[in-house]
This record gives structure tokens, C-alpha cells and sequence, in this order.
């Protein structure tokens, strides 16, 4: 052993991964197991042990980070240099292969990789080229298409029937302008990586022998055409080791293939394998309430994380009244865990999706606690929702130059650069703003019929939302602008994953609205409720998000946690129809028919995403639900999150027992979002109130009742409406409260 002495760290399971001789491998690494310590010992135990050449070993990862971590262990464990070593992403491999063989496709081999943007902007030209109606076919939605297709390994003389034949028209017609610019998109370097291999047996051969031994790190999160490359390196005379975890597979939104790592050991030879258990990052609790969940999946390889740590704190269960009492309690935690010396960095809140994140940043700034947003911006910042507000501040202002340039054309209507500077050029050289300006310009008939028929029409859009600032509430003014304006559409037209968080986004900017305009009645009847929303916007985005290096809470959704950890995790709305979400909950294909595989797909990868939240808890972990949330500027009745229901209630602390139960049924369509007013119809609407007693006021939500006291003739009510409205006193004859 004296020889490989860096394998005594390593558990029995961890050292016969490393020491895994003449055959493939299948590591099963549950979180938190310590799969890149048995990669980078694998690496250290080939090289310094049997002799391997670092250019012999192909290491592959998900993450250029992850690449990086690999390559300084193995130096520090080697204590040499690992340059010449073939580590690296799926799509930074596939690069530095197609440099070495570009003629082998006829490429150039300065060939051009184009980013996102370049991409979208390529797709539109040739949508235009083709004299097609780019409404129609939005180039965003063209380009999330094509790149799906490139992830099947499908070129478009191979789409099926199924498709508008102008898909394949663009498609092929973006392919051959990619040849004649010399360029590369991101999901090119994987398809073409895959196709030289497959038609080029002489070069296939030549890697093959080159790399005998091939490790993958992450593996369940591999797509089609990534998995088919790797199956065509292997052969009998070299070896893989695949890592990876069914179990946290959550990424089959973007193409991920979670069968992969099944079909990883019926399609290579000779496969053993090594399940990694032991778990060094969590409480046996937090473990056991992961385990208890998970099991409920259907089609997984078996295993079942543990820890020789304490048993630790139960994992907390907190129902709360609303979002808002939901955000009270975590942050008096919060306050609570800091005095006692917890640093505020090593606190996280996750939520299912961005637009949660809303009420926790103002609860956040109000209660001085720095926060970051990992991995995105807060809610304020993000482009949608400045969007949206700049048509509020146009409407309310025409001479606001910055909320004019900003929505000219967006969303896309026509109106370009050379446009603008038209109006530019007119506003400088008159004095007037851009709103005159282009008023100015389409009597003057300085521009095309064409240009000016697209501005007026923009200028009555203003207009007529202008129009409705008196008479409409501020939240059916924000629907209406973001109805009106085209940014819903625009997004919904694209259809992808990042476009419904937009969408979610402008929905929850009315939820926003909505809270917003009660409060500040409360305190000044007389008061510009626009310009206050809009100050409080500015102010809100203007509050500076502490930096990385900043202790400060991390607020982030559970996708952006895969691979963190944190000793105090908040898990927030663990309820139906958030998550898992409405389109799984509401979808009549999970309830009424079990056939459904597409949908119960869906539902095990939620449940999956579940799992990696829990497993993201090093010391302790709380679970909420709100038993009414204002979803999209509607307060909608909630129930607890099916997960919640599957845990071992052993395991748990409930911090405060739910006042109303309800759990969906599987064979019937629930109807979640449901408005309180709807469903306490169907209750007792009595008004003999007691102390204590829970109630519903339509104004101030949810509340506790405290006490009745008269007054001369009159009776008043006591409520708590909880964390932003306090203690109330009502006039029993108007309060119309309504027990719950």
C-alpha cells in the first residue's frame, strides 16, 4: 500500500474504485460521497502507480470549474505538471479534437465558434432570406429547436414529417451558411465530434488506442449524442469509468438523458458496479429525509445514502400562513443563527423557480441582512421586468429618454438603429425629448410610411396606457402593459426554459403590484400609488447585492445548487403547483392516465430536484409551505408539496401545525390555485370569532384573532395580519372576516 498511500483517506467502496482493474465501471456516487476525490485518485493511482502517460487518460466533466479542481489535485497528489493532459467539458474537448481534424469535415481549421447571441442572430438572416414571416417562426424558438435536434444527432434532411417543412427549410439553410461563414454553433462541436468518429474508422481507432483509460464525470446528465461518442471510444482494449447519480439527474429540460446511465451497463461490456453510500456532508436525519423521498421513484438504481455523523437536528417542517409569515419565520432564524455566531454565508435558501425569490429579497433588505442571488440577478434587475416598467414610466413620463430607448423595440417591432438615430439626431438638434421628437417626425414625413406607421402605433400603444393609469388598480395595469405591449407573447412564442421563467417573472412583478398598492393606502390615502411603485422598484434594484466575497446569505434556485453545500439550508414553497409545478400537478396525463410516461418522467425528475435541495443541508434543514400564496397577483389556496407527504414524519420537527389539511388525490384533477375567497365559500363563514382563531380579511389576508372589545354601540375586531401589516382594529360591522 506504501505505493499508493494516497488511497488511505479513502473508505473500502472509494479505494476499489481507484484500484479497479481491467474492467468498466459504473460509479453510483450519491451526494455527497466524494466522487471527485475517487476521480482524482483514480487519475494519481494510473499514472504514478501503473505507469500510465497522462496523455493516455481522457477525463471529461460538465464544468470548465470541475475540469479545473481535477487537474490541480492530480499535480498537487503527482507533484509533477499535467499539461498534455486530455481533461476538460464535453464541448472543450470536442474543440481541441476538431482543431487537430477540421479537414477531415472541411473545415477550415481557424473555423469560427458563434455564442448564443451570434447563433440568433444568424437564424433570423436566414429567416429573412427565406422571405419567411420571422412572427411566425421566432428565430429564438428556431434556434432552441435546431440545437435539440443537434443533441439527437438529427441534421435536417432527417426531420421527420411531424414538423412545419419550413423547420427543415431554415435548418438546412442555417447549415449551409454556417459552412460558407466557417463557423461552429456550441451543439456543432459535439455533432460533428460524434460524426467524424462514427464515418473516420481509422481516426476512431487511433483514439481508441490513444485512450486507454476514459473517465466521466457526472454521467447522468450526458444527452444522445455525447453518450453515443463515448460508446464509440470504448473497445476491448481500453476502459471507462462513468461517475454519476441517477438520483440527481435534473437537467433533462435541456436534453439530459437520465437512461443513459442504465443503458451504460447493458451497452459496454464487462461492467461492474461500485455504489459510493457514505455520505460525509449531512446529519443522518437530513439523509434519512432524502432517502425517504427518493424511494418513491420508480426505474432507479438501488442505493441509499448514510453517515457515521450524529443524527442530528430533525429536519424542521414550517407551515406558514402566506409567503409573507413564510419569510418572517426564515429570517428570525436567520437573526437567530448569526448571533449565535452561524456566518451568514453558510445560510442558503433555495426555491423551485426565480420568481420566488421576490418577497425573501424584500424581507432580505428590510431586515439589514446582506443576501446574494447565486448565479442570477435579483428580482428587480432582471431585463423582463425593467421592461415592463419602463412602458409604466413612458406612460407616466413622455419625456423619459431612457425608458424610450429601452422599449422602442422591445419586443422586436420593427423599428432598427438607423430609426432611432433619426430620433436622436431630431431630439439633439430641436431640444425635445424622444417622445417629441418622433411625434414630430411623423408629421414632418422625415421617415418611410413603413417607419412611420410602426411609431404611431407605438405612440398609441403609450397612449393607451397613459389612458388607464387613473382607472385601473396598479396590478390590471401592469397585466395590461404586459399584455399590451407584447413582452408575454414574445416570450411565450419562444418556448423555452428561460423564456417561462420570464414569463413567471412578469407574472410575479403583478403578484409585486399587488402587495404593494394595500400597504401604501395604509398610510396615505392621497398618495401618486404609480410613482411610488416605480420609486420603490428603482430602490429596490438600487440596494447593492453583496458580492461574492461579501458574507451574505445565498438565495438561489435548486438547479444553481447542484454541487454547493451550506450548513443551514431553507427549502422554501414546498407546496403543490409550485413544486412540483402546475403544469405537472394541473396535467390530466399525470392523474388519468398512466400511461403517460412523458408526464411521470417529469414528476420523478421533480421529485429528483426535491432530493438534491435536502441533499444540499450539511447541519440542518427547514422545509416550508404557505397555506395561501399570491401566485401571479392571485392569492390561491395552497397544499403542502406530495414530497412533504412521502417523508418518514419520524425525521421531522413541525414548527406549527397546519390549521387546514388537504392532499391531492392521485386519480382525480385537483384544483390547486384555487382562490381562498372560492373555497372558504364551502366552509364555516361564521362571524363568533374567539382568540386564537385564524381568519381571512380580503384587504390584509390572513390573520390571527386576538380580541373583540365595544365601543359605545360599535364592536371593533383585533387581528394580527403577521409580519408587513400588524395588529388591525376593524369595525366588526364591515371587517367581513370569514373564519378558516
Amino acid at each position: 500500500m506504501s505505493n499508493y498511500d494516497f488511497i488511505l483517506g479513502l473508505n473500502p467502496e472509494q479505494q476499489k474504485a481507484t484500484l479497479l482493474e481491467g474492467r468498466n465501471a459504473l460509479i453510483l456516487a450519491g451526494a455527497g460521497s466524494g466522487k471527485t476525490k475517487v476521480l482524482t485518485s483514480r487519475i494519481a493511482y494510473l499514472c504514478r502507480d501503473k505507469g500510465v502517460s497522462i496523455e493516455n487518460i481522457l477525463a471529461v466533466t460538465f464544468t470548465n470549474k470541475a475540469a479545473k479542481e481535477i487537474q490541480q489535485r492530480v499535480e498537487k497528489m503527482l507533484g509533477i505538471s499535467t499539461f498534455g493532459m486530455w481533461i476538460g467539458t464535453f464541448h472543450g474537448v470536442a474543440h481541441r479534437l476538431l482543431r487537430k481534424h477540421a479537414h477531415e469535415l472541411g473545415l477550415d481549421k481557424n473555423f469560427r465558434i458563434l455564442d448564443q447571441d451570434e447563433q440568433a442572430q444568424l437564424i433570423k438572416k436566414v429567416i429573412n432570406n427565406l422571405d419567411l414571416d420571422d412572427k411566425k417562426y421566432p428565430p429564438k424558438l428556431l434556434q432552441n429547436f435546431i440545437n435539440k435536434q443537434k443533441d439527437k444527432a438529427i441534421r435536417s434532411n432527417k426531420l421527420t414529417k411531424q414538423y412545419d417543412v419550413n423547420y427543415a427549410h431554415i435548418y438546412t439553410a442555417y447549415e449551409e451558411r454556417l459552412q460558407l461563414d466557417n463557423a461552429l454553433d456550441f451543439a456543432d462541436l459535439l455533432l460533428h465530434l460524434y460524426e467524424l468518429f462514427s464515418l473516420n474508422q481509422q481516426l476512431r481507432e487511433y483514439y481508441q488506442n490513444k485512450f486507454k483509460y476514459i473517465l466521466i464525470d457526472e454521467f447522468q446528465d450526458t444527452n444522445y449524442v455525447q453518450y453515443m461518442w463515448l460508446k464509440l471510444l470504448v473497445t476491448d482494449n481500453n476502459y471507462m469509468m462513468a461517475v454519476g447519480d441517477d438520483d440527481q439527474s435534473i437537467y433533462g429540460w435541456r436534453g439530459a438523458i437520465v437512461d443513459n446511465i442504465h443503458n451504460y451497463v447493458k451497452d459496454l461490456k464487462n461492467v461492474e458496479i461500485i455504489k459510493l453510500e457514505q455520505n460525509y456532508r449531512s446529519t443522518k436525519n437530513i439523509l434519512k429525509v432524502a432517502n425517504s423521498v427518493i424511494k418513491n421513484n420508480d426505474n432507479r438504481m438501488s442505493k441509499e445514502l448514510w453517515s457515521a455523523a450524529e443524527d442530528g437536528e430533525k429536519v424542521e417542517l414550517y407551515c406558514a400562513v402566506n409567503e409573507r409569515d413564510e419569510a418572517k419565520y426564515i429570517i428570525d432564524k436567520i437573526r437567530n443563527l448569526h448571533s449565535d455566531g452561524v456566518k451568514y454565508s453558510d445560510i442558503a435558501i433555495l426555491y423551485r423557480s426565480n420568481y420566488l425569490s421576490r418577497v425573501l429579497e424584500e424581507s432580505c433588505i428590510y431586515a439589514s441582512i446582506p443576501y446574494r442571488i447565486y448565479g442570477g440577478f435579483r428580482f428587480f434587475d432582471r431585463a423582463e421586468i425593467k421592461d415592463a416598467l419602463a412602458y409604466l414610466r413612458l406612460a407616466v413620463t413622455n419625456s423619459d429618454n431612457l425608458a424610450f430607448e429601452r422599449i422602442i423595440n422591445t419586443p422586436t417591432r420593427g423599428i432598427g438603429n438607423k430609426t432611432l438615430d433619426t430620433i436622436r439626431n431630431f431630439s439633439q438638434i430641436n431640444n425635445v425629448s424622444y417622445w417629441q421628437a418622433t411625434i414630430d417626425i411623423i408629421q414632418k414625413e422625415i421617415v418611410t410610411k413603413r417607419t412611420a406607421s410602426l411609431l404611431l402605433k407605438f405612440i398609441e400603444l403609450i397612449n393607451t396606457i397613459s389612458s388607464q393609469i387613473n382607472d385601473l388598480s396598479l396590478d390590471k395595469l401592469l397585466e395590461m402593459v404586459i399584455n399590451e405591449s407584447g413582452l408575454l407573447g414574445s416570450y411565450q412564442e419562444k418556448d423555452t426554459e428561460k423564456d417561462r421563467q420570464k414569463i413567471d417573472n412578469l407574472k410575479e412583478l403583478i403578484s409585486a403590484a399587488k402587495d404593494f398598492e394595500p400597504q401604501i393606502e395604509l398610510l396615505d390615502d392621497n398618495t401618486d400609488i404609480l410613482q411610488d411603485f416605480l420609486s420603490f422598484a428603482v430602490l429596490e434594484a438600487g440596494e447593492m447585492q453583496a458580492d461574492e466575497n461579501t458574507d451574505s446569505v445565498q438565495l438561489m434556485t435548486i438547479h444553481a445548487s447542484k454541487g454547493l453545500e451550506f450548513r443551514y439550508v431553507f427549502l422554501v414553497a414546498a407546496e403543490e403547483g409550485v413544486f412540483p409545478p402546475s403544469s405537472i400537478v394541473n396535467s390530466e396525463e399525470v392523474f388519468d392516465n398512466t400511461d403517460s410516461k412523458k408526464m411521470q418522467d417529469k414528476l420523478a425528475e421533480e421529485r429528483r430536484l426535491f432530493y438534491v435541495a435536502v441533499t444540499r443541508a450539511m447541519k440542518a434543514l427547514t422545509i416550508s409551505y404557505a397555506q395561501v400564496r399570491n401566485i401571479f397577483g392571485r392569492s390561491s389556496f395552497q397544499v403542502k408539496s406530495r414530497f412533504i407527504a412521502e417523508i418518514d414524519s419520524q425525521h421531522l420537527n413541525q414548527g406549527k401545525l397546519e390549521f387546514t389539511a388537504a392532499k391531492p388525490k392521485t386519480k382525480q384533477k385537483a384544483n390547486f390555485g384555487m382562490s381562498p375567497f372560492d373555497f372558504l365559500k364551502s366552509n364555516n363563514t361564521t362571524n363568533s370569532f374567539k382568540p386564537g382563531d385564524k381568519v381571512f380579511h380580503k384587504v390584509f389576508g390572513k390573520g390571527v384573532f386576538i380580541k373583540a372589545q365595544a365601543q359605545g354601540t360599535k364592536e371593533f375586531y383585533t387581528v394580527d395580519f403577521g409580519l408587513d401589516v400588524g395588529q388591525k382594529i376593524l369595525l366588526a360591522d364591515i371587517a367581513n372576516l370569514v373564519k378558516v
